[in-house]
């Protein structure tokens, strides 16, 4: 914690990604940052190809070749740098053994639908939980070379913005008014729809993954994102909520209360309401009611 800011480096590969992290946050955020831009390198080797398999082995949403190139070189940078330590991702079997300090979060591909219809709102998280509570994440866009990267404590930072590779401050900035409500591409629910109706006027911003929404907040583009849903995941919050946090945001279930990681079982039940703070403090009774009535009706997957 407190070392210094980055201003305007010029990252020109991802060695330079990583030095830059690993001064302003140490190696934890460099390493993965490192393994979220493996892992979507790995994934754009199938980015549009026609004879892409797309399959739906657990009935919870579609798997390809993409999402599995993307987790084993995720993992193959892990292993490396941080052996031993215990890894939950979306497409390996949970950690075996009792429950430690820390625990990386990996999601190989967060918007698997959008990376089939070749939509690039697709993300590769990787994110660091210490003691149940997510402390930084790597949220990687590889469609348009994005790197979105925060420690909670330390800061957050973007890089590939302006055509460029410079890594620069990521900040929520001003709220907006009035209010820009990011909602999913792929997944229209009427929760959603009423939500939108309690919040009175807003203006809409449709976007595929929980990385990509969370991204929006972080940037200063969006406001607010609420998914009250009982299917998510920890994968699918962890690196977006340090990131999102470290950017400045309030990230939290849609009860108001901390997620938590490296649960028994990996279900993030409350759903998730990830802000500007303003926002959520306004939103919150809206957000709260709205879950309680109907978050036990949800299903299917965000991330998918």
């Amino acid at each position: 914690m407190g070392r210094r800011l980055i201003r305007e480096p010029v990252i020109r590969n991802p060695s330079d990604i990583r030095a830059a992290l690993s001064a302003a946050s140490g190696e934890d955020l460099a390493i993965a940052a490192a393994a979220a831009l493996a892992g979507g390198r790995a994934a754009m080797g199938f980015y549009g190809r026609d004879d892409l398999a797309v399959e739906d082995p657990t009935g919870r949403g579609p798997v390809t070749a993409a999402d599995r190139a993307s987790q084993a070189a995720i993992l193959e940078v892990l292993d490396r740098e941080r052996a031993g330590e215990r890894v939950l991702s979306e497409e390996a079997p949970p950690p075996a053994g009792p429950p430690e300090p820390r625990l990386w979060v990996v999601d190989p591909l967060d918007g698997t639908r959008e990376f089939i219809d070749r939509i690039g709102e697709f993300s590769v998280m990787v994110g660091l939980a210490l003691d149940g509570e997510a402390r930084l994440g790597a949220v990687y866009q590889p469609a348009t070379g994005r790197l979105f990267a925060g420690a909670v404590g330390d800061g957050a930072w973007v890089s590939g913005t302006a055509g460029g590779s410079a890594l620069a401050p990521l900040s929520v900035g001003k709220l907006h008014q009035p209010l820009r409500f990011v909602r999913s591409r792929s997944h229209p629910d009427e929760r959603i729809r009423r939500l939108e109706a309690a919040l009175g006027e807003v203006e809409v911003i449709l976007s595929g993954s929980a990385g990509s929404k969370c991204a929006l907040v972080a940037s200063g583009a969006a406001d607010l994102y609420v998914h009250p849903v009982p299917y998510l995941k920890e994968w699918d919050t962890c690196a977006p909520e340090a990131m999102l946090r470290a950017a400045g945001g309030r990230v939290t279930d849609c009860e108001g209360e901390a997620l938590r990681y490296g649960k028994v079982h990996p279900a993030q039940p409350g759903g998730i309401f990830a802000a500007h703070p303003a926002a959520w403090e306004y939103a919150l009774p809206i957000v709260r009611e709205i879950a309680n009535g109907t978050a036990s009706e949800g299903k299917g997957e965000e991330s998918k």
